[in-house]
């Protein structure tokens, strides 16, 4: 019996899965280390076959050479947006740091090795928040029809223009640190005005050793208002999620 394989398919469906699982090992929510490398991988399989009807046709078989290096461009350019999906996300990341950092929670540091994430409590609060809104929320759908979209920008035998994701990923980093103050900020700037309040406590009571007292009131307001800066995460991450989409769609293009 014989069975006709169609090679062109089989090719152009395992230049997608390439593209597909770099990006999956990289982007959250799925770079989250809880979930098996396999199940990442027979995701990204899973998803470039039901792509496939969309990066097969017109696709014509490559001789050894150029096919090795149409599996290197496809890793290039899953990984690369991966990464700018990472780096949108990290503004989660850096507002809980910070938050650590004002409240006096770095002194208990700690690292997530499932998140891949070195930080202290809130840090590892807000990184698991994030990632468990992305999910209960279909964000994680959005950002995989960006990258389905990618292909029809870059097919399975073309290579992604460095420049852009490049230029992106300057833009991006350049917004991380002000988009971390904005999601921290009313509470950062309550942790200021207690440093302040404390210091003039201390110029006008040297007795009460408001050095030591400002440890445990710092703790306490950080503990007290960090509940108004979880609450704002839902719209923090339907926006960032909107981003991580648009970096998608204009790295490629």
């Amino acid at each position: 019996m014989n069975i006709p394989i169609d090679f062109a398919w089989l090719e152009a469906t395992g230049l997608a899965a390439v593209r597909t699982t770099a990006f999956l090992f990289l982007a959250p929510p799925f770079s989250y280390r809880g979930f098996p490398s396999r199940i990442k991988a027979a995701l990204g399989v899973g998803i470039a076959i039901a792509l496939s009807g969309a990066v097969a046709p017109g696709y014509e078989p490559l001789a050894t050479g150029p096919f090795i290096l149409a599996l290197l461009a496809q890793l290039v350019t899953g990984a690369l947006l991966g990464f700018l999906v990472t780096v949108c996300f990290s503004a989660v990341q850096s507002a809980g740091s910070l938050i650590d950092l004002f409240g006096g929670f770095q002194l208990a540091q700690a690292f997530d090795p499932q998140m891949n994430v070195n930080g202290a409590q809130f840090t590892r609060l807000f990184q698991m928040t994030a990632l468990a809104l992305l999910v209960s929320s279909h964000g994680y759908a959005l950002i995989l029809a960006g990258l389905a979209r990618s292909f029809s920008a870059v097919p399975v035998d073309g290579m992604i223009a460095l420049d852009r994701p490049v230029e992106l990923l300057v833009d991006t980093a350049g917004q991380l640190m002000l988009s971390a103050v904005q999601i921290a900020g009313p509470l950062l700037l309550v942790l200021f005005l207690a440093d302040i309040g404390l210091g003039l406590v201390s110029r006008v009571a040297p007795a009460l050793n408001a050095f030591a007292m400002g440890f445990p009131v710092k703790i306490m307001l950080t503990l007290v208002l960090a509940g108004t800066v979880v609450l704002a995460l839902p719209n923090v991450v339907g926006a960032l999620t909107q981003d991580a989409v648009e970096l998608l769609i204009g790295g490629v293009r």
